[in-house]
């Protein structure tokens, strides 16, 4: 894909001149200018007025899917013997996501220029993560590079599988509390005030049910502006706390701590580590270097303190094993398999095989948690919904069991 470049040469006489020309890249421009007889002093590229569909690609993420599919399909052609340039060019041209194709460009315009591919791929922090990056860096001095995409696309694979599965799972309950949310919402805004209606008609006074879900309605049709603002200052209040040091370490604290829930996050936590250690180390990047990698995408702040705890103690000498067994996150089970593959020298084969573990036992639990969770909103929903309507009927009964006297 071309692009325009404007350029600052000197000609034959000595004078200064500017233009634009369009080229592939800087390189191709300066090699143009000179075969023109001139001496090139500066070659930029032209920055362009960006169009509205430009300006809503920014914010478009490039998706984990998208990052696996192009590890793989960059492995193969690696491995056919294409050059990283022509790779890279073709990924590009048939990468449907635009800012994900710009970016591609960007790093062949790079390449193209005597860059390596890990630091050209540095360059897009928001795309690629320190993860993928290292990972490359090792593939480039070990000459492994279309394994180590490979490795990449199974990483990616396996951790998009899982949150696939966990996301699948909270479909179901998650649809089923919006559409109780939008029930009541509807009763209290509209059922209520026709049964309010009749209620003032009849006269006397309501039962005490009653009379709180009349008040209910009202502070709700009155006051919803209140509430709305209300939920907004507490989601932006929350948010501003948990970007604080003390806010962010407590929240993920409590990730841990919350009864059944805290169990899952440590589980999906373990697994975390333990894939991405060991893809790590299988690629060849150097332990510590792997430590501080897998600390920045645990996503957990309790739990990046015990890696890098752990970082320091090997640093001094300490086989791995050795500072996780003091670790509250971390069972004896984990702790025993890590040093057992330290001593065979298998190490990153048998955190894959923790990793694998603890995926089953995530999914198992988001099954039990999904089974239990459906039944228990639905109960729920039947006897706030079914509160509601007796709380509307009981003046009627009252006013029937009069006339009856």
């Amino acid at each position: 894909m071309a692009s325009t470049f404007t350029y600052k040469v000197r000609n034959k006489q000595g004078k200064l001149l500017t233009g634009v020309l369009e080229g592939d890249s800087k390189t191709t421009v300066a090699a143009k200018l000179k075969q023109m007889g001139f001496v090139v002093i500066g070659i930029s590229e032209k920055a362009e007025s960006p169009t509205l569909s430009e300006v809503f690609q920014r914010f478009k993420k490039v998706k984990l899917k998208e990052i696996t599919v192009f590890s793989r399909q960059f492995a193969t052609m690696v491995n056919a013997g294409l050059s990283l340039t022509k790779c890279l060019a073709i990924l590009e041209e048939q990468t449907e996501n635009k800012k994900f194709s710009k970016t591609i460009d960007q790093v062949r315009k790079d390449v193209e220029g005597g860059s390596a591919l890990s630091e050209a791929l540095s360059k897009h922090p928001q795309v690629f993560q320190n993860l993928f990056i290292n990972m490359i860096r090792a593939g480039e001095v070990g000459g492994v590079l279309d394994e180590v995409l490979l490795r990449l696309a199974d990483y990616y694979e396996s951790e998009a599988g899982l949150h696939r599965k966990i996301k699948s799972a909270m479909a179901y309950p998650s649809a089923v509390f919006a559409f109780a949310i939008i029930l009541l919402l509807v009763m209290i805004t509209f059922i209520v005030p026709i049964f309010q209606k009749m209620f003032e008609d009849l006269g006397g006074d309501l039962p005490l049910p009653t009379q709180i879900l009349v008040n209910i309605s009202g502070f709700v049709r009155g006051y919803w502006y209140l509430i709305i603002a209300g939920i907004i200052g507490i989601v932006f209040a929350v948010k501003s706390f948990a970007q604080t040091e003390r806010g962010h370490n407590l929240i993920d604290l409590m990730k841990l701590k919350l009864p059944i829930f805290g169990e899952l996050t440590t589980k999906i936590s373990i697994s975390k580590f333990s894939r991405t250690l060991g893809t790590l180390l299988a690629s060849g990047v150097p332990i510590l270097t792997a430590f501080n990698i897998v600390a920045d995408t645990s996503g957990n702040a309790i739990i990046a303190d015990e890696i890098k705890a752990a970082s320091v103690s090997i640093k001094e000498g300490e086989t791995i094993a050795k500072p996780l067994s003091g670790s509250k996150v971390f069972p004896p089970m984990v702790v025993q398999m890590i040093s057992v593959g330290e001593e065979t020298g298998a190490l990153d084969g048998m955190l894959q095989k923790i990793a694998d573990f603890y995926d089953e036992e995530v999914s198992a639990m988001v099954d039990a948690l999904t089974s239990l969770i459906e039944p228990i909103m639905l109960v729920g929903i039947g006897l706030v919904v079914g509160s509601m309507l007796i709380s509307l009927y009981l003046p009627m009964f009252q006013v029937v069991l009069l006339m009856g006297e």
